[in-house]
């Protein structure tokens, strides 16, 4: 039996001035079933949350289709329920109130409303606190009122949209502890769970499989499966080598997801492309974060090479650290294999010499290995007065990406050329201009 169902789906979202369609999702298919606890694991711009609305009946699809118990999903889906990032409690209404919204909104009567709702808030831990308003509450009750909210209405499937990534550090582990406890225990009022995260520990911890999506467009990369004894021992070698594997694989988005830590990585195509430089994404780091980076990892020497260990030293998810090693792979600064990263020589050199050798590092790499940053500058070499409107590379980043990113492009690679000194950026006049 197949609870939910997404077969080949794609979508694709119109970019500006109508120059054709950005594809978010392409041939996407997965299926949730009863008794599983399923992980969307991926970089940012691989569609995680994009499918997750899809899989709700909150948006449409461009392409394919997707089915609840066998049937055509038409309209949002009534077998489910959500947990956002954002805590969405309405602040005029008690804990009680916000709790039956949903049951209000299906005309469930009013006595059986506070009967199911005075249940949900008592397994979450907030028998008490009925009454309160949110403004009373902290991040981690507001949350615990948002699971409530969507235990009350006994779904088949409950969505978790990074439901602990606006917690601090030590209130997202108690929930997360308790939610898996819940379910451990067979006490969760749900048949099966889908949880978008960028915590790949996290992932590791409540799944029992962990798929693994690429980016650029949203596409599945293949799915693991996590072959441990429930709960999910942290300490249990396999455990680490999971999570160990799955840093692989997320810092090598070209390799082949093929489900097992002990497999043999296998090689890369490093064909060079005939893709336009514009098309290629920038991480969105600045210098002084790669900069960072790299003095910590030169400080620490081999302590620091396992990338799990880097990320919880630095308290960095997915999200956050893979932009910062993506870049310093980019610029030659360091090399990643097999979940561990190490500093090439340019990076030693880097981490440790002085500001105006660095920056002379810098342009030197962004020159030789960023060819976006080399088109820009041979473009205002080729200018008379050596400046240029920004609006002009904004329009090529316009051909490949939604409006939001093309800015974010634009806003990376004035951050990388203003410190390698390529070129000047005015933010007033919006122009980029040969350095005097």
């Amino acid at each position: 039996m197949t609870l939910i169902s997404v077969d080949h789906v794609s979508k694709a979202f119109p970019l500006p001035d109508g120059k054709g369609d950005f594809t978010v999702l392409n041939d996407v298919s997965l299926t949730v079933k009863p008794g599983e606890v399923v992980a969307l694991l991926g970089r940012s711009g691989s569609g995680k949350s994009t499918l997750l609305r899809i899989m709700a009946g909150l948006i449409q699809p461009s392409a394919g289709h997707v089915l609840s118990n066998g049937q055509p999903l038409r309209g949002t889906n009534r077998n489910l329920a959500m947990v956002f990032q954002s805590f969405a409690l309405l602040p005029w209404l008690t804990v009680q109130d916000n709790v039956e919204l949903g049951l209000a909104a299906r005309n469930v009567p009013r006595d059986e409303r506070r009967e199911r709702a005075l249940k949900a808030i008592d397994i979450v831990g907030l028998d008490g606190f009925e009454n309160a308003y949110p403004k009373e509450l902290s991040g981690g009750m507001k949350q615990r009122v948002g699971f409530a909210r969507a235990f009350v209405l006994e779904p088949e499937v409950l969505f978790m949209d990074e439901p602990f990534s606006a917690l601090d550090v030590l209130t997202a582990e108690n929930l997360r502890g308790e939610i898996d406890d819940l379910w451990n225990a067979g006490s969760f009022p749900s048949s099966s769970i889908l949880i978008v995260t960028h915590n790949i520990e996290e992932a590791v911890f409540l799944a029992d499989r962990v798929v693994i999506l690429g980016a650029n467009p949203g596409r599945i990369r293949g799915e693991i499966s996590i072959n441990l004894p429930r709960p999910h021992d942290r300490t249990h070698p396999r455990f680490k080598a999971l999570v160990d594997y799955v840093y692989t694989v997320m810092t090598n988005p070209d390799i082949a997801v093929t489900g097992e830590p002990e497999a043999e990585r296998p090689s890369v195509d490093t064909a060079p492309s005939t893709m336009s430089p514009f098309a290629r994404p920038l991480p969105h780091v600045r210098v002084g974060g790669i900069s960072g980076l790299l003095e910590l990892m030169h400080e620490q020497g081999d302590g620091l090479r396992d990338i799990p260990l880097l990320a919880e030293r630095l308290q960095l998810e997915v999200d956050d650290l893979l932009p910062l090693l993506d870049a310093a792979v980019l610029l030659g600064f360091a090399e990643v294999a097999d979940g561990d990263v190490r500093l090439t020589p340019a990076g030693q050199d880097f981490a440790t010499t002085t500001i105006l050798r660095s920056k002379d590092l810098f342009r030197q790499q962004v020159l030789e290995r960023v060819p976006v940053m080399g088109s820009i500058l041979n473009t205002l070499q080729k200018k008379a007065d050596g400046s240029l409107r920004s609006d002009f590379f904004l329009d090529i980043w316009d051909d490949y990406f939604p409006t939001e990113e093309a800015e974010r492009q634009l806003a990376t690679a004035v951050d990388w050329g203003r410190y390698a000194e390529l070129f000047e950026f005015d933010s007033g006049e919006g122009r980029l201009t040969l350095p005097s």
